[in-house]
C-alpha cells in the first residue's frame, strides 16, 4: 500500500463514518443488538427523528447496518449491524484506547 492509497482508503473511511451522531448509533448497535427505531430515539434523546433517520438511511446504504421490517400493524422496523458494521467494534475500541493514553495538558 502506498502512501497516496492508503491516504484514500482513510478518507474512504472517514466519510462512511463522518456525522455526529454515526459512532453514537453504532455503539448502541454493537454486540449484536437488534433496536426498534423508538429505541434509538429513547437511547439518543439529543438527536431529532429527522437526523435519525438520514444517519441510519446513510449507514444502510454504506452496508453498516440493516434495516428489518416487519410487515404488521402498526408497522415494525428494527435495525442492526451488518457483519461488517460488527467488525468495526475492536478498531473503534482501539481508538478509544488510544485516546485515554493521552496526557491530560499541563496548564
Amino acid at each position: 500500500m502506498t502512501p497516496s492509497s492508503a491516504a484514500t482508503g482513510v478518507e474512504n473511511v472517514l466519510r462512511i463514518l463522518e456525522g455526529r451522531w454515526k459512532l453514537v448509533i453504532l455503539f448502541h448497535l454493537f454486540g449484536g443488538k437488534v433496536l426498534r427505531f423508538s429505541d434509538l430515539e429513547r437511547a439518543i434523546p439529543a438527536i431529532s427523528q429527522k437526523m435519525l433517520i438520514q444517519q441510519l438511511r446513510q449507514m444502510e446504504a454504506d452496508g453498516i447496518v440493516r434495516r428489518i421490517v416487519h410487515h404488521q400493524v402498526p408497522p415494525k422496523v428494527e435495525y442492526c449491524l451488518t457483519d461488517w458494521g460488527q467488525a468495526l467494534c475492536p478498531a473503534l475500541d482501539a481508538l478509544l484506547k488510544w485516546a485515554a493514553q493521552k496526557e491530560p495538558a499541563e496548564g
